[in-house]
């Protein structure tokens, strides 16, 4: 899929964008960014478009060049829903997810790994952050579930959940306040466990420290850290691990 001319000018007449990002467009001026195309071959993972502090002209410019370089899976996180609205009139083959903020392409979308990634968030208010993780894992060629709200202030509902989790090859957990769901599931499965503290919480919760603070700290055995809302992160790390199981 690539951008026409034509499309781009029926952009500028229906007042989607303007004459300059036409321009910007059509002739793929890319003085702010220096794609890494090798990086498949290095990682397995070619280059994902990390959306945050990029003007939306950018993020443009920057999925034109790789389509034009014949890339057939992009992964874009952190896309506002502002910057979805202009993307969305260049690039309609892409899918965008307004919880997780990701904007995605892929020809190709299949299962490739042979065992499973389970995403378990606490509570409703870390869904986003369980999302990039999920919608990361899923985008790499991963089977994987979501399990939402079995936070431990409602412990019985985990429980009921169980048997899904300990059926994963590696299990990404999300929580925010103090945390605590981590070391619980790291002390019920045998599997890894990927610890995401969310920016979820009251002040002392000091937007995620606490959290991260807990989950380093964790007692449960296999238990492992990404950054404060690093739903990417874990997802691109449960991808690694899930890699180590062999293909389909």
């Amino acid at each position: 899929m690539i951008v026409k001319v034509k499309e781009i000018l029926e952009a500028v007449q229906n007042n989607q964008i303007t004459i300059e990002d036409a321009v910007n467009l059509i002739d793929h001026p890319m003085d702010y960014a220096d794609i890494d195309f090798d990086r498949q071959k290095r990682t397995g993972v070619g280059e994902v478009i990390y959306g945050a502090g990029k003007s939306q002209e950018q993020i443009a410019g920057i999925i034109q060049n790789m389509l034009d370089h014949d890339v057939d899976m992009i992964l874009a996180t952190r896309i506002s829903k502002q910057q979805y609205e202009y993307l969305r009139v260049l690039y309609p083959d892409f899918e965008y997810d307004s919880m997780a903020h990701t904007f995605t392409y892929n020809q190709n979308p299949h299962i490739e790994n042979k065992g499973k990634i389970v995403v378990v968030c606490a509570g409703t208010s870390d869904l986003p952050v369980a999302k990039e993780a999920y919608v990361t894992a899923q985008f790499l060629g991963n089977e994987v579930t979501l399990i939402s709200d079995v936070g431990v202030a409602g412990i019985h509902r985990l429980f009921q959940r169980l048997d899904s989790i300990l059926d994963a090859n590696v299990v990404v957990v999300c929580a925010g306040m103090e945390g605590a769901l981590a070391s619980v599931v790291g002390g019920l499965t045998d599997k890894p466990v990927i610890a995401v503290p969310t920016s979820v919480g009251y002040g002392a919760n000091f937007q995620g420290l606490s959290a991260l603070l807990s989950m380093l700290n964790s007692c449960a055995s296999g238990v492992s850290v990404v950054n404060i809302d690093n739903g990417f992160g874990a997802g691109y790390m449960a991808h690694s691990i899930n890699c180590l199981g062999g293909k389909r």
